[in-house]
């Protein structure tokens, strides 16, 4: 709660400290925020409080949902060197408030006890993201970016409501400890028949944030078109957010119904693991790759939640984690690439971009390397746990077919991310040593190292979670 107050005051004060200060002083200001905001939720650890007339409730799940969101937003803060630096961002405030504000709503997302806390939530968090997809003006694909993900988005939110609203219309009730209650207590030929269309509603107003087939057709393009160092934020922050939501509602909420959608889940997460993997393994374009790969991603965590496992919480927690390291590991070491490959090539965020990467830069190669090891699920690495946990989560369940289809699409997953690998230590390039700024090398080290520790000791963070 206190962290919500606080970052929604800083996210304001940095709209007024952007008349005084430079880019670099906003920059370090924004991380000290989002470091109070860090301090302030673990300090919330082992209390279970409500907030706003029972609308907002902390837990321990919630708050590490919160930190890694939380975490997420500061890297890509840290990460965030060309705000300021063009004609484009002179205004760098601007940009670091809507960042704020958009972790105020992923925040709201995640600690919901009331139904309109989740629509207000989500509708903080997407305008931000409507904004900051189309802040690159003169670009007419960041332009065409955001109108697309504001009208689906739209769409989107459309139908969560009207989910919402036939739930209320069946339960009488809003807040999610009620509607667990009735819908415990109440037998299922008792229950009206728009109570599960409601339900489906809210789900796939959900599914579209997540970018779960077939509601995923906005994410290449807004992925593509949207300046990289937000795209990062989409792939991270909203993710993480939206399945958070997600798991909270199927798990907690409607748990108790749980034959009647785990079948819907299951063919999602399957038809999302396919489109996914299968086709990112075709693009060029490392950004639009890592778009798919994050639709592939999402049928793997959807996958947990369909299990409903007593470690199922343990289990996405831990895989968000690891996600969003390498998600923002990869997209670091992008945003250096294309920027240096700018001017040089046609397309400067192709796989030819990153040919002979290794030769005179070996610890982008090396970042970058960890990050699509980790992506893919190779051993030693935070990504092979996470697929660990959630395959093993699925067996305790008997789901079988699944998990079978999931290492295949593993297998295909390998095949897509090893072609960066490829291009960086076994191609020529004509890429001459880049400069990374302090602050930069420190975030992409950190992602780096962070892998590799909860690769050899995942319990580190798992028991905690």
């Amino acid at each position: 709660m206190t962290a919500i107050i606080a970052l929604s005051l800083f996210g304001i004060s940095n709209l007024f400290l952007g008349f005084w200060f430079p880019r670099k002083v906003l920059q370090i200001l924004t991380l000290l925020f989002l470091a109070v905001g860090i301090g302030l939720t673990a300090m919330d650890w082992n209390h279970e409080l409500l907030w706003f007339g029972n609308m907002f409730r902390t837990t321990n799940t919630s708050i590490n949902f919160s930190l890694i969101i939380q975490l997420a937003a500061f890297l890509v803060v840290a990460l965030s060197r060309g705000f300021g630096a063009d004609d484009e961002h002179t205004h760098p405030a601007e940009y670091y408030a809507i960042l704020l504000f958009s972790v105020v709503g992923a925040i709201l997302m995640v600690s919901f006890d009331h139904m309109i806390m989740l629509f207000v939530g989500l509708e903080i968090l997407s305008v931000a993201m409507y904004v900051l997809t189309g802040s690159d003006k003169r670009n007419l694909k960041s332009n065409e970016a955001a109108l697309k993900y504001f009208l689906m988005g739209a769409f989107a939110t459309g139908i969560l409501l009207f989910g919402i609203t036939l739930v209320y219309g069946a339960t009488r009730s809003f807040y999610v400890s009620n509607l667990a209650n009735i819908i415990a207590t109440t037998a299922p030929e008792s229950m009206p028949s728009f109570l599960y269309i409601g339900v489906l509603l809210m789900v796939v107003g959900l599914l579209f944030k997540v970018s779960a087939a077939p509601f995923h057709f906005w994410t290449p393009d807004v992925y593509e078109g949207a300046p990289t160092i937000f795209t990062m934020f989409m792939s991270t922050v909203v993710k993480t957010a939206g399945f958070a939501a997600l798991y909270h509602i199927l798990s907690g909420v409607f748990g108790g119904i749980y034959s009647t959608w785990v079948l819907t889940i299951y063919f999602i997460s399957m038809l999302t693991l396919i489109i996914g993997n299968v086709t990112a393994a075709y693009q060029v374009s490392v950004k639009r790759m890592l778009a798919y790969s994050s639709i592939s991603h999402a049928g793997y965590m959807l996958m947990t939640v369909s299990a409903k496992q007593i470690s199922s919480t343990s289990t996405i927690l831990y895989y968000s984690l690891s996600y969003t390291l390498a998600t923002v590991a990869a997209f670091a070491v992008l945003i250096i690439v294309s920027e240096y490959q700018t001017g040089r090539k046609e397309k400067p965020e192709d796989y030819s971009s990153f040919e002979g990467l290794a030769k005179n830069n070996p610890g982008l190669a090396f970042c970058f390397t960890i990050s699509l090891l980790s992506l893919a699920g190779i051993p030693l690495t935070a990504g092979f746990w996470g697929k660990f946990f959630i395959f093993s989560d699925s067996f305790n369940r008997n789901i079988i077919y699944p998990v079978i289809l999931a290492i295949l699409m593993s297998a295909v997953g390998i095949y897509y991310y090893f072609k960066g690998i490829i291009a960086m230590y076994f191609k020529n390039g004509d890429i001459d040593r880049i400069e990374v700024p302090l602050l930069f090398k420190i975030a992409l080290w950190f992602c780096t190292v962070a892998t590799l520790a909860l690769g050899v000791y995942p319990n580190i963070v798992k028991s905690l979670f």
